[in-house]
């Protein structure tokens, strides 16, 4: 079977194009080759090739980062540079 190709045009922020060059460079290929390779990934599994998530905390992580916070802010909680000050403090 012949093979023929094709043009398509992306919009993509120049910011993300550079990093995605830089990376795919990094790899050995190029930005087209690397899509080719996302669209032949997607084809063989149906579907976009990686989970698509908007990242939101759960209703038991909100409270805890709202708590992280507070003891970040918190002058009275005591802070550790060194992980050995950390575990002699734990073993008390």
């Amino acid at each position: 079977m012949a093979s023929s190709s094709t043009n398509i045009s992306i919009r993509m922020d120049s910011k993300l194009k550079a990093q995605a060059d830089a990376l795919f460079a990094e790899l050995g290929m190029n930005i087209s080759t690397a899509f080719n390779i996302f669209v032949r990934q997607a084809i063989r599994e149906g579907g976009i090739p990686f989970q698509i998530s908007i990242n939101q905390p759960n209703k038991e992580t909100i409270p805890a980062m709202l708590e992280s916070e507070k003891i970040v802010k918190d002058p009275t909680v005591k802070g550790y540079n060194d992980l050995d000050e950390l575990f002699k403090d734990l073993k008390k």
